[in-house]
């Protein structure tokens, strides 16, 4: 089975010369030979190639981080909060932007990928989320803390019990990273909301952990 044309938008000089439609492309090229769609007439069109820059990366992960290189279309314009994959001599990572440097070590919020020269990213893939519990009894000066290294997409909803081995906890509030662009605030504390441990900065809880306070 023969594999489909490729097809492409372009003017069509008898059927439509000032809007775009489909073509299939006969023969490939710079100069390629398309057919119209439409219409059904074959001429030659000269396609661009997207010109393409090579950037510096830098990866934060669990406290560490280290540079790599990224390829990306030169005039598409990125942002802080997007995210893409970079390839590591370890393994292929999901990595959002948290700061874009661009001349003479400006900081930018968004610009075309021609005009940055590093971006500044964390690893989202796995990410460690803190979680502060209060015990049962509500004694704030007996809270305890401590990290769970998750999937990225692993998500906390407020009013829900969570489990994870031995620990115990019912999600009081979640405040939110300043990368985590998607939400409304900074931090969620009615019950439903909820987020992705990748957009998490800390969870508050009420620790169900069973004899965790015998002690006291």
């Amino acid at each position: 089975m023969s594999e489909p044309a490729e097809r492409l938008a372009v003017a069509c000089p008898a059927c439509s010369p000032d809007l775009e439609t489909v073509h299939e492309v006969l023969s490939p090229g710079t100069t390629a030979t398309v057919r119209c769609t439409e219409c059904g007439h074959t001429h030659k069109t000269t396609i661009e190639e997207e010109r393409e820059v090579e950037r510096t990366v830098i990866v934060s992960q669990d406290g560490e981080s280290f540079k790599t290189r990224v390829s990306a279309p030169a005039e598409e314009v990125v942002a802080v909060g997007e995210e893409f994959i970079v390839d590591t001599e370890e393994a292929l990572m999901t990595v959002r932007i948290t700061s874009l440097q661009i001349a003479n070590e400006q900081r930018v919020e968004s610009a075309p990928a021609e005009e940055v020269e590093t971006f500044w990213t964390r690893a989202v893939d796995n990410v460690n989320v803190p979680v502060t519990l209060n015990p049962r009894d509500g004694r704030h000066d007996a809270t305890r803390s401590l990290k769970l290294l998750l999937p990225g997409d692993q998500e906390f909803v407020v009013g829900e019990t969570e489990t994870f081995g031995e620990e115990e906890f019912t999600v009081k509030s979640i405040r939110l990273r300043e990368d985590a662009r998607e939400y409304d605030h900074s931090q969620l504390d009615h019950r439903g909301d909820g987020a992705l441990a990748k957009d998490i900065k800390r969870v508050y809880g009420d620790d169900e952990t069973s004899d965790a306070w015998s002690v006291w």
